[in-house]
């Protein structure tokens, strides 16, 4: 079934239903050098990427990649050309809005609690499936499931999850802690093959100590930012 085809509740639920893979493969990879993401911590929205922005930048880059290779070519495509800016159906405007819907589908989590050990760590992440890991030094850590695979491992001092899903569709997740640990930045990247480029959005984090909190926010492509109080 094509991706565009297969509703972002179903792609939602394989990954959910991947995390509970079986067999297991190593990949050589890079140790991790000392960092830890412990801890609980709430989205920074000032910081983080605003999705319509970033959908309208790929839109443009996208419309100057046609561009170009209508003009090495021969071809004189006009400005308005419309929602499909590929060739032979690629790149339409309903596969790029489904590229950005799933990925805000998958990091709109207000919250994180993370925990780490040695040899592993888990990212509970609120409204959406948890992202584990085990680690093994020098390598990457691999896991098999009916829906496809995950990676995940140490690249220098990021940590590294990709997921590869059927039909073309990819996902990674790179963790970044700030300097003086108390700011995290989580670059997710959704790649798609009826998508020339992909989509990333990045979403920062900053440390915060339980039961703080005055207020929660979403931010979504249909509704735009959302603010509600909660309970302190």
């Amino acid at each position: 079934m094509p991706f565009l085809r297969r509703s972002l509740p179903s792609l939602l639920m394989i990954l959910l239903l991947s995390a509970c893979g079986s067999s297991e493969r190593k990949l050589e990879g890079e140790g991790r050098s000392g960092v830890d993401f412990s801890g609980s911590w709430e989205l920074d929205y000032s910081q983080s990427d605003n999705i319509q922005a970033r959908l309208d930048a790929m839109v443009r880059e996208l419309r100057r990649r046609a561009e170009r290779q209508n003009r090495a070519a021969g071809m004189n495509q006009g400005a308005g050309a419309g929602l499909v800016i590929g060739p032979g159906g690629g790149n339409s405007g309903a596969s790029i809005i489904g590229l950005a819907q799933m990925a805000d589908l998958i990091t709109r989590s207000p919250l994180l609690e993370i925990k780490q050990a040695e040899d592993r760590i888990s990212v509970n992440r609120e409204e959406t499936f948890a992202l584990r890991c085990e680690f093994h030094p020098g390598q990457f850590h691999t896991v098999e499931t009916p829906f496809g695979s995950e990676t995940c491992g140490w690249n220098g001092h990021q940590l590294v999850f990709r997921i590869l899903l059927p039909d073309g569709l990819s996902i990674q997740h790179v963790m970044t802690l700030g300097p003086e640990g108390q700011r995290l930045n989580i670059a997710t990247t959704v790649i798609s093959d009826q998508v020339s480029y992909p989509f990333t959005l990045n979403r920062v984090f900053n440390r915060f100590v339980p039961g703080n909190r005055g207020y929660r926010c979403t931010q979504t492509l249909s509704r735009g930012r959302v603010c509600t109080t909660e309970s302190q």
